[in-house]
């Protein structure tokens, strides 16, 4: 390794079948703007070696341990910039990036963007469109605010991703079972976010979700999704389309509340993942997240766009405004195989020939257990993605390719209410 170059500082790698695409064009976009790649992360390293020119394996949950880790890094080499889309760890990259002087989302962005509370009430005082919502720490304050609020309301925990613990509840029995999944899915985030629900007024419409650059404060609008939910009524994001041509982002009422709404929340150079309810009274954020779509949604909307997320994460982390002009006007959509019960899986078999499939794969190894909403959530076991030329028959062919998908699994009995929720390795992060 060079000494004297600059390196772009990598903080988790995430899984080979949901983030190596965008490791491998973010290391040829590094490599071309003369870096070097250094990666921390919490797994020894394999398919990771040919991307990268030094790693070092620490706990980075642990994020004492992190923040040594990268201030030993800091101390050798010059840090020219941190990429981080992990959702556990976007707050101690933009400490570092704060501490090393190079850009990031901002500490208040990335608060902004964790804790749903503080986004509801930062945004609600600017004026910005939000529902009704209260942060209550008991099933009696719970069913107060709802109340209030009046039904239907939605039950959600105050910091995780991927909907897990996001009820729907249409009247006070509902609550009651939505306050208890709500709170009890707290309890595998963050600690400082554990426990209680926040309650909130149901935003009826059509959910998108928009994956941005924004480069010293200007958004910048890269794809735009459709998404597909199920499990009822839970919020199970089932599968994601993506038009280039989609209308929705020539909509300057639209584009002009995400922007805004970044500007509230203090949101300065990085990639965010904004998911909107497209509601009678105009669009309504329900939530922003501080990195980039799980859901594979950035590999998608490339097939689409020709946008390159993996360039853009090291041009938004470099301080270089990213080129974020489409090079192709297609569709792509990705769904996803949820079993019909709780089961054990025994093997996946996923299609190789279908009208538009790019690719198709099993998520999950022999022997793992899934579990439907409430015991578990993200119990997806493959998925497919197609591209077409209009939406309805990339939906069709999306439709066409998860129906050839075959599993072998034994039902098992639900886990008893209480139950701590285990997620299936790699799951989480197909989403987060």
């Amino acid at each position: 390794m060079n000494a004297s170059k600059s390196v772009l500082l990598v903080i988790g790698s995430g899984l080979k079948l949901y983030r190596e695409y965008l490791i491998r064009s973010a290391s040829a976009r590094a490599r071309a703007a003369g870096l070097e790649l250094v990666l921390i992360n919490n797994l020894k390293p394999t398919w990771q070696h040919p991307y990268f020119d030094e790693i070092h394996v620490v706990n980075v949950f642990d994020h004492d341990k992190l923040r040594a880790a990268a201030r030993e890094v800091a101390a050798r080499r010059t840090v020219a910039g941190l990429v981080c889309y992990d959702e556990p760890l976007v707050m101690p990259a933009a400490e570092l990036a704060a501490e090393f002087g190079v850009p990031g989302l901002s500490i208040p962005g990335v608060q902004g963007c964790r804790d749903k509370r503080s986004t509801r009430s930062r945004l609600t005082a600017a004026g910005v469109l939000q529902p009704a919502f209260e942060m209550t720490d008991s099933l009696d304050q719970a069913r107060a605010a709802a109340k209030r609020i009046g039904y239907p309301v939605v039950v959600k925990p105050r910091a995780l991703g991927a909907s897990m613990g996001v009820v729907l509840a249409a009247d006070e029995a509902a609550l009651d079972a939505g306050y208890r999944v709500a709170h009890e899915a707290s309890l595998i985030g963050d600690e400082e976010y554990r426990g209680g629900a926040i309650v909130e007024e149901y935003a009826d419409g059509p959910e998108i979700s928009i994956d941005a650059a924004v480069h010293k404060g200007e958004y910048l609008p890269m794809f735009l999704a459709r998404k597909r939910t199920g499990q009822y009524p839970y919020f199970e994001e089932v599968g994601h389309v993506i038009d280039a041509d989609d209308e929705l982002l020539r909509d300057q009422e639209l584009i002009g509340t995400l922007a805004r709404a970044h500007r509230v929340l203090e949101i300065e150079d990085g990639i965010t993942h904004t998911e909107v309810r497209l509601t009678a009274r105009g669009p309504l954020i329900i939530e922003i997240n501080g990195r980039l779509g799980g859901d594979l949604i950035p590999f998608v909307g490339k097939i689409a766009t020709g946008i390159d997320p993996g360039h853009v994460l090291v041009d938004a982390a470099t301080g270089t405004r990213p080129d974020i002009a489409t090079t192709r006007s297609g569709v792509a959509g990705i769904r996803f195989g949820y079993p019909g019960h709780d089961c054990v899986v025994h093997a996946v078999r996923v299609p190789t020939e279908s009208p538009g499939l790019v690719t198709a794969s099993p998520m999950v190894d022999p022997g793992t257990t899934l579990r439907l909403p409430p015991g578990g959530y993200i119990a997806r076991h493959s998925f497919v993605v197609a591209e077409a030329d209009d939406p309805a028959t990339c939906d069709a062919r999306l439709e066409a390719a998860l129906a050839l998908v075959e599993i072998d699994a034994a039902e098992v009995e639900p886990p008893p209410p209480g139950t701590r929720l285990e997620m299936p390795a790699g799951l989480l992060d197909a989403d987060a």
